[in-house]
């Protein structure tokens, strides 16, 4: 409440941003980072973050689900825009699956816009367009968004491999994922938002009413009155409200975030951090499913710049011939080099495990320890001890994780999968981290995953013998297909 005059007593109003405004000023020029390794951390981080908006927000996501976590999130951007914090969206097309009213309503709204990246699989797109679009673009159609990242007032940002979904989140009662973010503020989160102005101002990026105002067979035609607006914004209120709607792991995360994200704020490391991220479309596609990208030259860099180790976390292990020459390279100069991967039982990508099936071997010879993670590490003890409903489920823990550390000096937390999709195709973003410290951390939170009761050794282990005989040939099978550009 304000003080009152002549009341010595009465408190003064709180800025809940103050603490972040005194750490801005105290290291003027730096980035502070902070590794969210935890899906509740990255949960809270997210929530809180949004709730304290000032002026803007700028998201973009690849998939933005519409199950607890993702209208969740709906709801929270919704009432930031209801007290005047301008909100952009950018979503990628491939795996929208918002019913059509409710993205048209959430655009409706004066201080919320939404606009579909490359929309020729999902939004506005009738069945038959998409299979057009897939026979006459076929490597148009193949090219996404894989960004993710939230923007606050250009002063903080999230950004790594997490989209908007239970399983990312630590959340799903089947299938979870192993994944890692990072939170910034400062001096690099301009750059974040000038990567998020370039997508919004790009052609691929089209606003949600035109993708479904024409009257065309090309174009699925839908509508939505004002009282169908308000009734779509009082059911996102009312099941954000209802803590019915929510498991009690979930509502014990969302009462937490006051408290804990001070906490959270306050390990913040502060010095250099880099961006870096594509263009939309990521090359001229002159190359047709080649042609790299800006990410993809700095990660490479990256690499050739190692001098004694390299740390790899990646969910998909698929290599280029470009990048088995980098690997070979490094090791001929003696750097070590480890990754962490998918094993065939805990992969989502039967397509991507087959392409790295079909070369397992040849990594192997070069030198590369792999290790393959196990569907029940474990480490998932640690979620299922806080979560009853986990424990007595058993979900499929997975890798989902896009991570780089280099010498123990230098850490890379970002989007970018380990195969010629991020490497030719899909934009890719991240962080690279200079500070030992944050490396070091981030090194010893992989070098955990690759343990024997966490994962499997691809040289002595044979992990697909802990997947079904289905799975096996399935990957077999993915194998031999002619479509290593497009894993």
């Amino acid at each position: 409440m304000p003080a009152v005059a002549g009341n010595a007593s009465a408190p003064l109003p709180v800025d809940p941003r103050g603490f972040i405004d005194a750490e801005l000023q105290a290291h003027p020029g730096q980035t502070g980072s902070y590794v969210l390794e935890r899906g509740e951390q990255a949960l809270l981080a997210r929530a809180w973050l949004v709730d304290h908006a000032r002026h803007s927000i700028e998201v973009q996501y690849f998939i933005w689900s519409t199950d607890n976590i993702g209208i969740l999130a709906s709801e929270a951007l919704l009432r930031a825009a209801n007290r005047g914090v301008k909100v952009r969206v950018i979503v990628d097309d491939l795996l929208m699956d918002a019913p059509d009213k409710t993205l048209l309503a959430l655009a409706h709204h004066p201080d919320m816009d939404i606009r579909i990246y490359n929309p020729v699989h999902s939004v506005g797109v009738p069945w038959y367009r998409r299979l057009l679009n897939l026979v006459t673009n076929f490597r148009g159609a193949n090219q996404r968004m894989h960004d993710k990242t939230l923007i606050v007032d250009g002063e903080l940002a999230i950004t790594g491999g997490r989209n908007m979904a239970d399983e990312y989140f630590d959340y799903d009662h089947a299938y979870n994922f192993r994944d890692r973010d990072a939170l910034v503020i400062g001096a690099v989160v301009p750059q974040i938002r000038a990567s998020f102005e370039r997508f919004w101002a790009s052609a691929l990026s089209q606003p949600v009413a035109t993708l479904y105002s024409a009257h065309s067979l090309m174009r699925k035609h839908a509508t939505v009155m004002d009282a169908e607006v308000q009734q779509i914004y009082a059911e996102l209120g009312a099941y954000a409200s209802d803590r019915r709607n929510f498991a009690p792991d979930v509502r014990g995360a969302i009462d937490a975030i006051p408290a804990n994200f001070p906490a959270l704020a306050a390990a913040l490391v502060w010095g250099q951090v880099d961006f870096i991220s594509d263009v939309p479309g990521k090359n001229d596609g002159k190359a047709g499913f080649g042609g790299g990208g800006l990410s993809t030259a700095a990660l490479a860099a990256l690499l050739q710049g190692a001098q004694r180790e390299v740390l790899i976390q990646s969910p998909y292990l698929v290599l280029s011939a470009p990048a088995m020459e980098l690997f070979g390279a490094m090791i001929t100069r003696g750097v070590r080099v480890r990754i962490s991967t998918n094993s065939l039982a805990s992969t989502d990508n039967l397509q991507a495990f087959g392409g790295y099936r079909a070369q397992r071997r040849k990594l192997l010879r070069l030198g590369i320890d792999v290790r393959e993670y196990r569907p029940d590490p474990l480490v998932q003890r640690e979620v299922m001890q806080r979560y009853e409903a986990l424990r007595a489920e058993a979900p499929v823990f997975a890798l989902h994780a896009k991570t780089l550390v280099v010498d123990r000096a230098v850490v890379f937390v970002g989007t970018y999968n380990l195969d010629p999709r991020s490497e030719n195709l899909n934009t890719e973003m991240g962080v690279v981290i200079r500070n030992a410290d944050q490396a070091a951390t981030v090194a010893a939170a992989i070098e955990t995953d690759m343990l024997s009761g966490n994962s499997w050794s691809a040289a002595s282990d044979k992990p697909d013998r802990f997947a079904s005989w289905g799975k096996r040939f399935r990957a077999w099978f993915w194998g031999i297909m002619p479509i290593k550009a497009l894993l």
